[in-house]
Formats: structure tokens, C-alpha cells, sequence
């Protein structure tokens, strides 16, 4: 997947770009079941809510052939080689659950302050980008981004381990109003399959989830090689040491992938 001239000018001045239904039903329903399983296990990896419902899921590219697959997928790899110039490796892989009513928030932050604090990333040369797995609307608990405050370089924040079960550091209310009369909030909504990418030091957070719709969204967080981390403190399923060059896979194989899933299924 190729990003136009148009796309790439739209990413550094809103610090954002949405890409809605990148992926087809048949490969988004293989990635949701997968997440559902894995999120049954007993593992690290996994963590929950205060009240038990899953909350993330890391590293699951290391362990799951459907997210190895994602992991190095070209509808992903290839739109941030093009912004970065440059070859990535996997800094971080996760899945989100924000689950159907329990769902806890996610504070407002920056992702590059934690990577620079945490792992010893040395610049902003890393992004996530997400992949919906259910529909993202309005009321459950969608990404809340502050458009242009990427351009506002890393912020002082605050280690907040209290807030919720993953520590985070967050922004205070003050700077977060600031950057918000500047530049409003967006919440991008769509189907699944749709695809966020987002700058490192965009201003982003989400609400809890007390609707009846789960809201998963698998993140991808690619580094450039060449701003690999330095001095990280974080597990290694958290902040990955393998700065090999990822080598994207053919664009069909997580839709062959599912349809070997299918007739196995179909089989059964």
C-alpha cells in the first residue's frame, strides 16, 4: 500500500492519517477470533483491567502465526517506510481489548515520551499504526487525538502507575487544554479493517467503554533501525531487542491464511 504525495503532506501537518477498510472482512474475523484466544490464555504478555477483563495483549506476533503474518504485512510496513525512508524493525506489538462495558481509560499522553523515558529511544522515528478489529464508533470508547500537537515536540509528563492497571506517563490537564484549543480533538470512527497511523508525539487518549460493543484494535509501533533503542527497562515482550529489518510478507498471505483457517473449520 502506496500513500500519495497528498496523504504523506496531510500526515506531518495533522500528525494523522485514517485509512478506512484496508483490511478485507475474511482477514479482519481470522485476527479477531486469534485476539479472543489469546486473550482466554494464562500468559505475561496479557494484561487486565482491575476487574479482570483483558486489557492488552503484547507480543503476540512472537507466538501467533495470524499476528506474525500482520506483523509484517505490506498494508502497514510500506506506508511508514515511506515516511521514515528507511527500513523498520518491531519496537512494540500489542492488542487492545477495551472491552464491552469494563473497558478503563486510556489517560492523554504522548507514545514517543514513553519510549524515550522507558526504552531509550533517541527520536521520534517511531509510530504506531492500528488496525481495527471491531467497529470504532462514537460511544465506544474510540482514540481521541489532538491534531498538530506532534508539532509541539515532547512534553513534560507525569508517571502515573495509580490511574489504571498499565503505567503510563501522562500529560496534566492544563497542557492537554492548551494543545486542545489549538488544535480541537478528532475521533476517527470506521469499520473494521480500518487502519490509524499516527506520529509518536501526537497528544492522543480514549474513554472507558460502557457500551455493549467491545472495541479491539491491534498496534503495531514501527521503528526506524537506525533509532533503535538504547537503554531499555521494559520486558522484552514490551520493548523488543531484535532490531532485524522486518521483510514484508506477500500482500495475499494473511487472506490465504484465513481461508485456510475457514476450510479447516469447515472440516471440522
Amino acid at each position: 500500500m502506496t500513500l500519495s504525495a497528498a496523504e504523506i503532506a496531510r500526515f506531518h501537518e495533522e500528525g494523522y492519517l485514517f485509512l478506512p477498510e484496508a483490511f478485507t472482512p475474511e482477514e479482519v474475523a481470522l485476527m479477531r477470533a486469534e485476539a479472543e484466544a489469546i486473550y482466554a490464555e494464562n500468559r505475561p504478555e496479557i494484561w487486565r483491567e482491575k476487574s479482570g477483563a483483558p486489557r492488552t495483549a503484547f507480543a503476540a506476533h512472537t507466538f501467533n502465526e495470524a499476528f506474525r503474518v500482520l506483523g509484517a504485512h505490506p498494508r502497514l510496513i510500506e506506508p511508514v517506510e515511506q515516511i521514515f525512508g528507511e527500513q523498520l524493525y518491531m519496537h512494540q506489538f500489542k492488542i487492545n481489548a477495551k472491552s464491552a462495558f469494563t473497558g478503563d481509560v486510556w489517560q492523554w499522553h504522548q507514545d514517543y515520551g514513553t519510549w524515550a523515558r522507558d526504552d531509550g529511544m533517541p527520536e521520534p522515528r517511531a509510530m504506531n499504526i492500528a488496525v481495527f478489529l471491531d467497529e470504532v464508533m462514537a460511544i465506544n470508547g474510540p482514540l481521541m487525538l489532538v491534531p498538530r500537537s506532534h508539532t509541539h515536540g515532547t512534553l513534560a509528563a507525569g508517571h502515573d502507575v495509580s490511574t489504571t492497571s498499565y503505567p503510563l506517563w501522562t500529560l496534566d490537564e492544563a497542557t492537554v487544554a492548551r494543545l486542545v484549543a489549538e488544535g480541537g480533538i478528532v475521533a476517527p470512527t470506521g469499520k473494521p479493517g480500518g487502519v490509524l497511523m499516527f506520529h509518536g508525539n501526537l497528544v492522543h487518549g480514549s474513554a472507558g467503554n460502557i457500551t455493549p460493543y467491545p472495541r479491539k484494535i491491534v498496534y503495531l509501533t514501527l521503528n526506524a533501525v537506525s533509532n533503535h533503542i538504547r537503554t531499555p527497562t521494559r520486558p522484552d515482550w514490551i520493548a523488543h531487542r531484535d532490531f532485524t529489518p522486518i521483510v514484508p510478507v506477500p500482500d495475499d498471505a494473511l487472506a490465504r491464511l484465513a481461508a485456510h483457517h475457514g476450510r479447516r473449520h469447515a472440516a471440522e
